[in-house]
């Protein structure tokens, strides 16, 4: 007496399938689950038991064996429930072998039988998909499996439920994709008076991607102005959508399974520690750079984070990836964003100001500035300081562009750069150039040419510097919708970099 289901193990964002063993033989009365189960899956013997007891449904006197293949790869979650109580009815012969066998699962059990929604079910389907086979799981987690479309998802609201579904007593239709989630109500950035160099600032790393410091005494803006930055980044595309719904469904953050076409924007407390700014704890699960994958990452009070936090950045920063390793896991997850940093010029925020900066100045804003690495500072594409707003714009009525003509412009943008790299899938934006990619698109014209070498060898900007100037460039460019990189879009490329490379 032997039957078989499917279900999958994650990796990060990868589900691989796994296939769930049972066999019923003679000897003395035992449930065993073997193939590298935690505690979650090693439970699962009770929670199968009450659940099958609820349909009145006795497991036989005879030795039950749950096999988890491939045996070598860890399984972690209580998602095993319900695959492995599909294997098991079928070894009983409740239900039809040939059916289990063709079948993906995935849900967590109650002592009555009723099916708890799981984390993971979008990356499940994709797999299920892959495979050719339908997905079983919870009802509330249907609508987020459903997206994927290509295999028929069976939401069930228990066990009972998926018996009779598989008697034929009475099927359950396919689930239906959740509903698109209704854009949030976003900030205007008409609301900001003043600020013009910080809104221009924040329209080409909006236009191209780019990582943007805003440094500036309190109450200058600085938050204000991150703060209305998804209100002028475009939708999310098909793909994008799919790939961060993936990444917040393995989080758990999908409400009740619909997908939003808004950029994500995280902002973490500079508390948080570095498994939850890069990802980690017990399942290896995915960390604040990840949950903002193709969204922005704002960090306000920068050099209030940890060093250490800070500095495991510069990898992320660069790659897109950001790989997870511990003892029992090594994890990769996407993590292409754009960072915002907001950070005050020393610890008191006044050293600009000679009515209230205290005595130690300037090196207190060394020191203070000083916790941000050089190698992290060279990452950052544009820094600008955001002096405070005078009394007279504050009375002054809003006069400034809104949101959406600026998003329009960005938009603009972002399609020159899709149109751009058409012929390049691993492109989206031009924050992504490297190589000879970027030579191709970063033509210079020559006045431009002389500016720039002029400058990096006058404020000795690194290659990587040099690099992303030409990228910033291109994005100003872009934004006027230039072919080629004049001699004014390298000035103002480079008037965002002075500060630092300055010192």
């Amino acid at each position: 007496m032997s039957a078989i289901c499917n279900t999958v193990a994650f990796e990060g964002v990868t589900a691989h399938p796994v296939e769930v063993q049972c066999a019923i033989t003679p000897g003395l009365p035992a449930f065993a689950i073997v193939g590298l189960p935690d505690k979650a899956v090693s439970e699962a013997r009770e929670r199968i038991r009450a659940a099958l007891n609820a349909l009145a449904i006795a497991l036989p006197s005879k030795r039950i064996s749950i096999n988890l293949s491939p045996a070598d790869l860890p399984k972690e979650g209580s998602h095993f429930d319900l695959p492995i109580a599909i294997a098991l009815l079928a070894a009983l012969e409740v239900i039809p072998k040939s059916k289990s066998a063709t079948t993906m699962a995935l849900g967590e059990l109650s002592l009555n039988g009723a099916l708890v929604p799981v984390t993971g079910a979008l990356p499940a389907a994709m797999t299920a998909a892959e495979k050719g086979w339908d997905l079983i799981c919870p009802a509330a987690s249907g609508p987020e499996a459903a997206w994927v479309g290509a295999t028929d998802v069976i939401a069930s609201p228990g066990l009972a439920e998926t018996l009779h579904h598989f008697t034929g007593q009475a099927p359950i239709s396919p689930a239906s994709p959740g509903e698109v989630t209704a854009p949030n109500h976003l900030k205007d950035l008409r609301d900001v008076k003043g600020q013009h160099r910080a809104k221009r600032a924040l329209e080409i790393a909006a236009a191209g991607r780019h990582h943007l410091l805003l440094l500036g005494t309190p109450g200058s803006g600085k938050s204000m102005l991150a703060a209305r930055m998804p209100s002028i980044l475009p939708p999310l595309s098909p793909v994008e959508a799919l790939e961060t719904s993936m990444v917040h469904s393995i989080a758990g953050l999908l409400d009740q399974g619909g997908i939003s076409r808004n950029r994500p924007f995280r902002e973490p407390h500079h508390t948080a520690s570095m498994a939850a700014i890069v990802g980690g704890g017990r399942r290896a699960q995915p960390g604040e750079i990840s949950l903002a994958h193709n969204g922005v990452l704002f960090l306000d009070e920068f050099p209030e984070f940890p060093r250490n936090v800070l500095d495991t950045l510069r990898q992320p920063i660069e790659t897109g990836q950001v790989m997870v390793a511990r003892a029992n896991a090594h994890v990769s997850y996407p993590c292409s964003f754009a960072l915002i940093a907001a950070a005050n010029p020393c610890k008191c925020g006044f050293m600009y100001d000679p009515a209230q900066a205290c005595a130690r100045v300037p090196d207190c804003g060394n020191d203070y500035l000083g916790r941000i690495s050089g190698p992290l500072m060279d990452r950052i594409d544009l820094r600008l300081e955001v002096p405070p707003v005078g009394f007279q714009d504050l009375d002054r009525p809003a006069d400034g562009e809104d949101s959406a003509t600026v998003a329009a412009r960005v938009a603009a943008a972002r399609d020159n750069q899709t149109a751009r790299f058409s012929s390049h899938p691993d492109l989206r934006t031009n924050a992504d150039l490297s190589g000879t990619a970027l030579e191709e698109v970063a033509t210079v014209d020559a006045e431009g040419r002389e500016l720039l070498l002029k400058a990096a060898d006058r404020f000795n900007i690194t290659a990587r510097g040099y690099h992303r100037v030409l990228r910033l460039a291109r994005t100003i460019a872009d934004l006027e919708d230039s072919q080629h990189i004049r001699a004014p879009h390298i000035g103002e490329a480079l008037s965002y970099r002075i500060i630092r490379d300055a010192d």
